[in-house]
């Protein structure tokens, strides 16, 4: 067994891997998600940049400067999505929205109730709260 100086150098080592990295940034990202705390969330995309080359390699990866993603990727103030979405196409990921794994008493469950019948959208309040108890 391969000893490591480090946690991070470890960590580092096995980010290397593309499927890995991958499913790493996105526990970082549900985490973020959940408690939105983009220091921690930043350290992960960090930790990626690093494994797969380091900031100079992936911004030119990227087609943008090393200055513009290192000042995103050190930032204090909210995630810059243009910047995050061209650093992950480098890396042949992309951004994606989808439905959140709803519970059938959930406001998202009736939400999606609503959006996949063929009923119209324009139900009233009365009628939404009719079915969220049913």
């Amino acid at each position: 067994m391969e000893k490591y100086p480090t946690w991070h150098e470890f960590l580092i080592e096995k980010l290397t891997n593309p499927e890995k990295a991958f499913s790493y940034l996105q526990v970082s990202l549900e985490e973020y998600l959940i408690d939105g705390d983009t220091p921690f969330f930043l350290k992960g995309v960090r930790n990626v940049v690093e494994a797969q080359g380091g900031i100079p390699k992936v911004a030119e990866e990227a087609g943008i400067s090393p200055d513009a993603l290192s000042k995103f990727l050190f930032s204090e103030g909210p995630l810059h999505l243009g910047t995050l979405s061209t650093m992950l196409k480098a890396f042949g990921w992309q951004l994606s929205i989808e439905p959140l794994a709803a519970d059938n008493n959930s406001d998202a469950s009736v939400t999606q109730q609503l959006t996949t019948s063929s009923e119209p959208l324009d139900a009233s309040a009365e009628q939404v709260a009719e079915s969220s108890t049913a």
